[in-house]
C-alpha cells in the first residue's frame, strides 16, 4: 500500500446542506477525481473517485463551506 493508499479519502460533505454546489472543488484537483453528479433534484454535488484521487486535499482547502465552518468552531 503506498502513502496515498494509507491516507483517507476526502469528506467534501456529509449532507447536501455542507455543499452549494460550487464545483470549486471539482476544478481545482489537479487529478480531475471529482466528478459533479446530478442528484433527483437535478442539484449538482461532487464526488470524489477513489482510483484517481493522491489525497492532496486541495477540495477540501477551497471549500468556501468548510472554511466558513472552521472559522465559526465546527470543524478543526
Amino acid at each position: 500500500m503506498n502513502d496515498t493508499q494509507e491516507r483517507a479519502l476526502p469528506v467534501l460533505f456529509t449532507e447536501k446542506e455542507h455543499c452549494c454546489g460550487c464545483s470549486a472543488c471539482y476544478a481545482v484537483c489537479p487529478k480531475h477525481a471529482i466528478v459533479m453528479k446530478t442528484d433527483e433534484e437535478g442539484f449538482l454535488y461532487p464526488d470524489v473517485i477513489p482510483e484517481k484521487c493522491i489525497r492532496c486535499y486541495q477540495c477540501i482547502h477551497v471549500c468556501i463551506f468548510k472554511a466558513d465552518q472552521k472559522k465559526k468552531g465546527f470543524l478543526n
